[in-house]
């Protein structure tokens, strides 16, 4: 990974979604968590601008949430500029859209100040994310900073950094691409992700709360490890353990349920992914079965995707002309 090099306006940057394949919700907590970025990603182009813009817009930016913590962090300057967005990853499904959104801008903003080390782009990215929801984790912009798969709070080899969130500290490092392709599928339900990681930390300050996250901290290291090793079948297993600590926390959904359900047969393992509560699920397809797969999810009524990782993460692109 290079740093992020200083370039004058206009700036071009994007980066790419992610999918959480264990420890979602417990990682808030300081449990382990493994992430891929995918190859959905979004890009954005600052530019200047009389006023600040976004999209060509002066009005309602100043109630965009994300831009508005991105530019208390990220554009100290107060020059106006426009801000202009293209997504392929989609809104409020768990995979990502605020991480890419943040992680790219931050992108953006940090080369047309001079440029930016990439711990510090991963931590800024974070600090913009969590200045706009309130609560979470770094994992989502750690991965779409770093690019491939990534884990937090797992050991290992030195860690590519460590993000400050001042009660707590986490360390990213990463984890060999075995190489194998994913289904992620939207199931159409908006969820939020602040609402539910407060019920998740609400579920675990029960009096059973301390076990239910050692589970969700074994079953992460257990699938980090097979990953690592390349253990299809293992990591299929893992998922569906995962996938029954997220319905014992409260926060599956019958409508990824009843996609589950469409999936198994051409499945090895399926889980949700993020927040849960409606959003995405990931699922690892049976080899040679991926299309089967896809048709069964959009037969269901999903929105899927085949995808790979991404192994940039967030990086400049040829600036506009």
């Amino acid at each position: 990974m290079t740093d992020v090099p200083g370039r004058t306006l206009p700036v071009s940057a994007r980066a790419p979604g992610k999918c959480i394949l264990f420890g979602e919700h417990a990682v808030v907590h300081g449990a382990p968590e493994l992430a891929l970025a995918i190859d959905l990603t979004t890009q954005v182009v600052v530019q200047g601008s009389d006023v600040r813009r976004l999209n060509g817009h002066a009005e309602g930016v100043d109630d965009h949430g994300y831009l508005g913590a991105a530019f208390a962090r990220a554009w100290p300057t107060g020059a106006p500029v426009d801000v202009r967005v293209v997504s392929r990853i989609p809104r409020s499904a768990g995979l990502g859209s605020s991480a890419a959104f943040c992680a790219a801008v931050a992108t953006a903003f940090s080369s047309a100040r001079g440029g930016i080390a990439r711990p510090d782009l991963a931590q800024l990215a974070f600090d913009i994310e969590r200045g706009a929801q309130g609560v979470g984790s770094p994992g989502d912009t750690s991965v779409v900073v770093a690019g491939g798969y990534v884990t937090l709070n797992a050991p290992g080899d030195p860690p590519l950094w460590t993000i400050d969130g001042g009660d707590r500290r986490w360390e990213v490092r990463r984890v060999e691409d075995p190489g194998w392709v994913w289904v992620v599928a939207h199931s159409g339900v908006p969820r939020s992700t602040a609402d539910a990681v407060r019920a998740v930390t609400a579920r675990l300050a029960a009096p059973d709360g301390p076990d239910l996250l050692a589970r969700f901290a074994d079953v992460a290291t257990q699938g980090i490890r097979a990953v690592a090793a390349g253990d299809r079948a293992r990591t299929a297993e893992l998922l569906e353990a995962n996938q029954t600590l997220l319905r014992e926390v409260g926060v599956s959904h019958p409508r990824l349920e009843a996609l589950l359900d469409a999936a198994r047969p051409a499945a090895m393992g399926a889980k949700l992914t993020g927040a849960g509560r409606g959003g995405s699920i990931v699922a690892l397809a049976r080899p040679g079965q991926e299309t089967d797969l896809v048709r069964r999810l959009a037969r269901a009524g999903a929105l899927p995707f085949v995808v790979r990782p991404n192994p940039n993460g967030a990086e400049l692109v040829e600036s506009p002309s």
